[in-house]
């Protein structure tokens, strides 16, 4: 098996397996492994190679190619077989070119992102360590705006992930910033500083870990309203809300069903928008397709004036988060969108709402990303390594997981993925 390079930008130091797992299924599982040299890996070339792997530029010869992000499309092999996110299932625009190549050179297409368990419950993923560094990067624009209107707070001793030394150190340093705030409050005027949460899965579990770390009292959904006028208030601590399905839409008819709402979002409309006058902070941890009703409108942002900041860790141009109409990378995490002008500047300092989007978030935590999806990775490893992917999908013996994790075999879309053909020759025709 090969392990390639990523080099879809200079922070991406992530790798699919650790040196560890290379030599434990090498030791156990007879899998030999080819990996590409990588400058910037989390973990040195050496390690690969002390491990049992051989360090080569040219993978051609490995019966499947594991990545992280997309492969550059010039890159593939006729009839090879390749493992990463290719964030095609969505037919998202910017990547349809590349399946429509992997289409064209009979190419097997495997994704992590539908690794699932018997439940449907993702298996392979770095969306907590997304959440961890995202709600970081949050804690970071919140500082920097504040410090933008001339208001000085413990947020602003924080540094971007990617500036520390590995996870500990980050949550050293959040905890040492609760500590200020727990003893010398926040700034006058702040209180209720409220952060809210859309979502409750992985991705949200990362992002609350790192908030946690601060002097938190959580508040229920429906108590949010009423806050800042509660005598009670506390300027020692933030506020935590945490929005589920039902906090963010409501049935045109009859009571709230959660299935219902996943199979006929037809039937609901939004009501998020209730929420949003009441938060200094909102973090956006949901997957999202636009079948569902969005937590931020264009429209809607015009009427938000006390909203600092949006943590988009989700990251979907154009989507739950209508606002965010751009990734961004760690060199610059953040914009800020104006919604009477629907203008868009880089950085905290213009009017307007600040957006954190970078789009590969683990990247700034790339050791222990990787420790974490490569625990999980490897136990499929065996079962693409070992099929021989000349042969028809039926004759290979693949475990559930590994199966319907596929897209495309030998350069077909898998039935339930048919509709991405479309998609790809739209690509094609432009």
């Amino acid at each position: 098996m090969g392990i390639r390079r990523e080099d879809k930008n200079r922070w991406e130091a992530r790798a699919p397996l650790t040196p560890q797992d290379v030599e434990r299924l090498g030791r156990e599982k007879g899998i030999r492994f080819m990996v590409q040299p990588a400058p910037i890996r989390a973990f040195p070339d050496g390690d690969y190679e002390a491990a049992g792997a051989a360090i080569s530029e040219d993978l051609s010869g490995c019966n499947a190619v594991l990545a992280v992000k997309e492969i550059p499309k010039n890159l593939f092999l006729p009839g090879g077989t390749y493992v990463f996110f290719s964030h095609t299932t969505k037919a998202q625009p910017y990547n349809m070119a590349m399946l429509g190549r992997l289409m064209e050179l009979g190419c097997t297409l495997i994704d992590y992102e539908l690794v699932v368990d018997d439940e449907g419950r993702r298996t392979v993923f770095f969306g907590v360590h997304a959440g961890l560094a995202g709600m970081v990067e949050t804690l970071v624009a919140v500082g920097q705006r504040l410090a933008t209107e001339g208001i000085e707070s413990p947020f602003t001793t924080l540094r971007q992930p990617v500036e520390y030394d590995g996870l500990e150190a980050v949550k050293q340093a959040v905890s040492a910033c609760g500590e200020r705030i727990a003893s010398a409050g926040l700034p006058p005027g702040c209180a209720p500083f409220v952060f809210g949460f859309a979502g409750y899965g992985n991705v949200s579990r990362g992002a609350q870990e790192i908030l946690d770390l601060l002097p938190v009292i959580e508040v229920a959904p429906e108590d949010l309203a009423g806050l800042s006028g509660r005598s009670d208030v506390s300027d020692r601590h933030v506020y935590k809300v945490v929005f589920r399905e039902e906090h963010m839409a409501e049935p045109l008819q009859g009571s709230f069903d959660l299935q219902e709402y996943y199979d006929h979002p037809e039937r609901y409309r939004g009501t998020f928008q209730r929420h949003l006058p009441h938060l200094d902070v909102l973090v956006n941890c949901i997957y999202w397709t636009d079948r569902y009703p969005r937590l931020v409108t264009r429209a809607g942002a015009t009427e938000l004036e006390r909203l600092r900041v949006i943590g988009d860790i989700s990251c979907d141009i154009d989507g739950g988060v209508e606002i965010t109409v751009k990734a961004t990378l760690p060199d610059v995490p953040c914009f800020t969108y104006d919604p009477l002008t629907d203008r868009v500047t880089d950085g905290v300092h213009a009017r307007g709402i600040v957006v954190m989007s970078v789009d590969n978030l683990p990247c700034e935590l790339p050791r222990e990303a990787t420790r974490s999806f490569s625990d999980a990775l490897a136990d499929i490893v065996p079962a693409i390594g070992q099929a021989d992917w000349s042969r028809e999908l039926d004759d290979l013996g693949l475990p559930r997981a590994v199966r319907d994790a596929i897209i495309l075999h030998r350069g077909k879309l898998m039935a339930r993925h048919a509709g991405l053909e479309q998609a790809v020759k739209a690509i094609e025709k432009e």
